[in-house]
């Protein structure tokens, strides 16, 4: 007997199974690290296609993320901070009028210490049954970037970033 599984995939545009897509990575890093790579602007942008992220990161504080004269990509309320292990966020996406027409969904980041390193996994919840997969399809691409950027300093290349790579600060390392 196979298990028929269905892999979360931008390129594929496939959807998950339920209202809940899960991602899980391990990072050479301290929780300190990979707090600071989500939650400052700069850093953000190196490994999340050019997005900067800006917020007080206090709970019930706004956040809004995009490029500055070029997209808009979310917004939202940090329903929950506690740095630097977990943080939830409402999230309304706004790059296009399709996403925006998917409501408000919610994103989990947990950073747990394991050993010299940390798992970090992040929730994407309350998606509707006919999500779209560009609403959640990027988490492969952008949690590949952030592990690269601590691990090795290095900006990962992945369709996501040269989407947005002619005439931002994309193409050049801070």
């Amino acid at each position: 007997m196979t298990a028929k599984h269905t892999t979360v995939s931008f390129a594929r545009g496939t959807a998950p199974v339920t209202d809940t897509a899960v991602f899980e990575i391990y990072i050479k890093a301290t929780p300190e690290q990979i707090w600071e790579a989500i939650t400052d602007p700069v850093l953000r942008a190196t490994f999340s296609f050019g997005v900067q992220t800006h917020s007080d990161w206090t709970t019930g504080s706004t956040y809004r993320a995009g490029m500055p004269g070029v997209v808009d990509i979310a917004e939202g309320t940090n329903l929950v901070v506690e740095p630097p292990h977990l943080l939830v966020q409402s999230f309304n996406a706004l790059w296009s009028q399709e996403v925006q027409g998917q409501g408000t969904t919610r994103v989990t980041w947990e950073i747990e210490p394991v050993g010299d390193s940390c798992r970090l996994t992040v929730v994407h919840d309350q998606l509707p049954a006919s999500a779209n997969a560009e609403l959640y399809g990027g988490w492969p691409m952008i949690l590949s970037g952030l592990k690269t950027l601590i691990e090795t300093g290095e900006r990962l290349t992945t369709p996501g970033s040269l989407m947005y790579a002619q005439g931002t600060e994309a193409t050049s390392r801070p």
